[in-house]
C-alpha cells in the first residue's frame, strides 16, 4: 500500500510539471521523425563527385573517334541503388582549384581528374600490341567519412568501363591525392573537432541553469527592483560565461595536445572559432532559460537543442542534408541554423587542411550572425516571460 501511495504522490507532482513530461516523451520520437524526413524514408545517400575531364579523345578500333572520359562520366552517373536512386551525383567542373575548394567546404566528396591521354590509352590497349597505362587522379579529404564510399563507387565504374572496352586489360591505374594533411591524421585526431565542439556545447547547460537558478531562488525579483533590463542582465551573464569558456577551450586544446593531437593550422584561429561558437551556444542557453521557471526544467529543456546540436550538426557523425537554396555559390541547408554545423566545418579545415582566416571566414561570419540572432531572441523572450 505504501508503494501505491508513493506512486500516487509521483503522479500528483508530475501533473504540476506536464511540460517537462511532454518533452521527455517526445524527445526520441521527434528525432526518429526528423531522421525520416532528412533521409526520405527509404531513400539512400548519394555522394557528390566532381569530374575534371582533360581527355582529348582518340580513334578507336571500330573506326569511331570518341571521348572515353565522357563515357566514364556516363558510367559513374548510371551507378544506382536498388531503388533506382543515383549513388554518385556527378558534376563536371573546369579547374582543380574550384574542385578543391568544394572539397574543403564539404560541398563535394570526391574530385576525379581524367588525364589528356585517357582515350588514347584505351584505344592502344584495344590493339593488344602494347600494354599502355595512364593514371586517373582521385582527390579527397580522407577524414571525410563519405570519401571512401564515393571513391570505391567511382573506381568501380572506372575499372568496369576500362575492362569492358579493352577486353579484361586494366589500362588505368589510380593516383590518390589526399587533401591537405588528411592522410596523416590518426583516428584520435579525427575525433577532436567533434569533441572540441562538445565541450563548447556544454556551455548551454551552464547558461540555462545559471539564469534559471536566479528565477527559481527569487534573486531575479530583487534585481527587478533596480530596474535592470533584460539586455543588461543577460549581457552580464553572458560575459561571465565567456570568461568560463576561454579556459575551457584552452584546457581542451592542452589535453588534446598532451595526448598527441596536432593541428595543421594556427591554434589561435581554432580558439577564435571556439569562442565565437560559445557565444551562439550561450545565446541558445538564454532562450532555454527564458522558457524555464526552475533549474530542473532548464536542464530537461536544454536536452532538446543539445540533441539537435549533437545528432544533426555533424559533431557526432555526418548526416546527409538536402539543399534549401544557395547563396554566392554555397549550398544552404536546414542544419545551417545550428552553430555546431559551422564550428565542425571550420575546425576540420583548420586542424586537417591547415587553412587560414580567409578559409574559415564564411563559418566565422555565420557563427557571428547566429550569435546575434539567438541572443536577441533570448533577450526578447526573457523580457516577455520574466520581466513583464
Amino acid at each position: 500500500m505504501r508503494i501505491l501511495s508513493v506512486l500516487r504522490k509521483c503522479a500528483r507532482e508530475q501533473k504540476r510539471d506536464l511540460w517537462v513530461l511532454g518533452l521527455s516523451l517526445a524527445f526520441a520520437p521527434l528525432f526518429v521523425f526528423i531522421y525520416w524526413m532528412f533521409t526520405g524514408g527509404n531513400a539512400t545517400t548519394s555522394y557528390a563527385a566532381l569530374v575534371i575531364n582533360l581527355d582529348e579523345g582518340a580513334s578507336f578500333s571500330d573506326g569511331n573517334t570518341r571521348n572515353a572520359g565522357d563515357d566514364v562520366i556516363t558510367t559513374m552517373e548510371e551507378l544506382t541503388f536498388k531503388d533506382g536512386s543515383p549513388i554518385l551525383r556527378v558534376s563536371s567542373i573546369p579547374d582543380r582549384t574550384s574542385g578543391e575548394t568544394a572539397l574543403r567546404d564539404r560541398d563535394a566528396t570526391l574530385l576525379v581528374i581524367i588525364p589528356p591521354d585517357f582515350s588514347q590509352t584505351i584505344a592502344d590497349a584495344q590493339t593488344g600490341i602494347t600494354k599502355p597505362t595512364t593514371q586517373v587522379e582521385f582527390v579527397g579529404d580522407l577524414t571525410n567519412p563519405y570519401y571512401m564510399v564515393a571513391a570505391v563507387m567511382a573506381m568501380t565504374a572506372l575499372d568496369g568501363y576500362t575492362v569492358d572496352v579493352t577486353g579484361e586489360y586494366r589500362a588505368v591505374s589510380l593516383l590518390e591525392t589526399p587533401l591537405g594533411d588528411s592522410a596523416a591524421r590518426t583516428e584520435f585526431e579525427m575525433y577532436i573537432p567533434g569533441l572540441f565542439v562538445l565541450a563548447v556545447i556544454m556551455m548551454m547547460f551552464q547558461a540555462a541553469m545559471m539564469v534559471a537558478r536566479d528565477i527559481e531562488s527569487g534573486s531575479l525579483q530583487r534585481l527587478k527592483i533596480t530596474h535592470l533590463t533584460a539586455f543588461e542582465y543577460l549581457s552580464g551573464t553572458t560575459a561571465w560565461l565567456v570568461l568560463i569558456a576561454i579556459p575551457e577551450v584552452l584546457i581542451t586544446f592542452a589535453v588534446a595536445g598532451a595526448f598527441g593531437f596536432r593541428s595543421q593550422g594556427a591554434l589561435w584561429l581554432a580558439i577564435l572559432v571556439g569562442l565565437i561558437t560559445s557565444l551562439s551556444i550561450i545565446g541558445v542557453g538564454m532562450i532555454v532559460a527564458s522558457l524555464s521557471k526552475t533549474v530542473s526544467q532548464a536542464f530537461v529543456i536544454a536536452n532538446f537543442p543539445f540533441g539537435f546540436f549533437m545528432f544533426l550538426s555533424g559533431a557526432a557523425f555526418p548526416v546527409p542534408m538536402g539543399t534549401l537554396f544557395s547563396i554566392a555559390g554555397r549550398d544552404i541547408s536546414i542544419v545551417d541554423v545550428l552553430p555546431p554545423t559551422h564550428a565542425v566545418a571550420a575546425l576540420n579545415k583548420v586542424f586537417t587542411l591547415g587553412v587560414g582566416l580567409s578559409g574559415v571566414l564564411y563559418e566565422i561570419t555565420a557563427l557571428s550572425i547566429l550569435s546575434v540572432i539567438y541572443f536577441g531572441i533570448g533577450v526578447w523572450l526573457f523580457r516577455k516571460m520574466h520581466l513583464s
